[in-house]
Parts: C-alpha cells; sequence; structure tokens
C-alpha cells in the first residue's frame, strides 16, 4: 500500500509510516547499495526483510535514496545531508523521522507479555501507572524509553534508571521524558498514539 501515515509535528520535522502489507517481491523494487543488498540477502526473516525494504520505500518518499544514508559505529543511522534520522519497524508497521533536530522513534506491538518484564524497565513510572490500558501504557513507555535511547550518541543506557518519562494518560497523547547520563541531561518532548494495535512514539528536545 502507499504510505499509511505522514505526520509534521514542527517545522522542519516530518514522521513517515508505513504498513507493511506488500509481499517481498512488490517490495524489491526500491534501489539498495551493494552493502544493504548484502544485509537483505542475509536476513532468513522475510518478515524482517520486508520492514528493511519498507524503510527505504519511506527514505524515498522523504526524498532520499539508500546511499544517502549511513551508520555509526554504534549503528545509529544518519544522513549525509546532516539532518538527523530515526528508523524503526515492528512486524507490520515502520516509520522514520527526519528533522534538523536530534529525534528518536519507535514503533511496537501492543503485547500482553510487556507486564511481565515492566519492572525491567520502569521505575519512578511505576507511580502513575493504572490498571486499565496497562499494556498500551506500558508499551508507550517503552517506546519513549527506546525513542530517547536511539537519540543518546553513545550507548550504554539503562532504560529504567537513566531514561525516566514524566507522567501522563493515554488520552493526553503527549508526555515529556528525560535522558540523564554522566555527559548527557536533557528534556525531551515526548508524542505517542495507537496505530491499529501497534504504538507509535517519537521524541525530539523540549522546548517551551
Amino acid at each position: 500500500m502507499p504510505i499509511y501515515k505522514t505526520i509534521h509535528p514542527k517545522k522542519n520535522t516530518t514522521v513517515y509510516v508505513w504498513h507493511i502489507t506488500e509481499s517481498f517481491d512488490e517490495l524489491n523494487t526500491v534501489f539498495l547499495t551493494e552493502n544493504c543488498s548484502n544485509r537483505l540477502n542475509g536476513m532468513r526473516s522475510e518478515l524482517h526483510q520486508r520492514g528493511f525494504l519498507s524503510v527505504r520505500h519511506l527514505l524515498k518518499e522523504a526524498g532520499y535514496t539508500d546511499a544517502d544514508l549511513y551508520y555509526n559505529d554504534n549503528g545509529k543511522p544518519h544522513l549525509k545531508d546532516g539532518k538527523h534520522i530515526s528508523i524503526t519497524h515492528s512486524y507490520t508497521f515502520s516509520g522514520i523521522i527526519i528533522s534538523d533536530d536530534e529525534i528518536g522513534i519507535d514503533i511496537e506491538k501492543n503485547r500482553e507479555k510487556i507486564k511481565r518484564i515492566a519492572h525491567k524497565f520502569t521505575g519512578s513510572e511505576q507511580k502513575f501507572l493504572v490498571n486499565k490500558n496497562l499494556v498500551e501504557q506500558l508499551t508507550v513507555i517503552w517506546g519513549a524509553k527506546e525513542s530517547l535511547y536511539k537519540i543518546y550518541l553513545y550507548g550504554g543506557l539503562s532504560f529504567k534508571k537513566d531514561i525516566p518519562i514524566d507522567t501522563f494518560t493515554l488520552k493526553d497523547k503527549e508526555t515529556t521524558g528525560w535522558i540523564k547520563a554522566t555527559d548527557w541531561n536533557k528534556k525531551y518532548h515526548i508524542f505517542f498514539e495507537q496505530l491499529e494495535d501497534f504504538t507509535l512514539v517519537y521524541a525530539y528536545p523540549f522546548k517551551k
């Protein structure tokens, strides 16, 4: 299908979302560098391959090609023109966000099993968790922390201790969060919404 959704949360920032309904052959029509073609061929899961290809279609929608994308030593993606990019895909959805600012994005499927691992990634957030729609709320928290982790350049953050998310309810559709490390103490806007049975979350620097 064509692009599922485009969001313009602020000037010079765009979110692109793809609903992956196409077959591998239908998606395998986009330009790939030799390196990325080898990566694609090395993937054992067709679901992963389709997610990988759908991201390249999103790049095309944004006016880029696979050749415009490169990764640093920590696996963080960058665009050659200097703009910031973050990438995500989960099962049948993929997304990218492109901005002049540092940004992060995550899409997660809402699954019951997140309740069993909540103690591993929630710290201060436990004080505002509620039983109603707990899966969705926990998925927002995970997605927010994942988005902020993608912003941080150096890796090694603790989801539980170093990336606190401020109080929110699902109807708010936004909150704030922090990256708190020895060399980094910054606050971020966080936005979230439901895409069928998935949760989309993205983050960028907080400005009053």
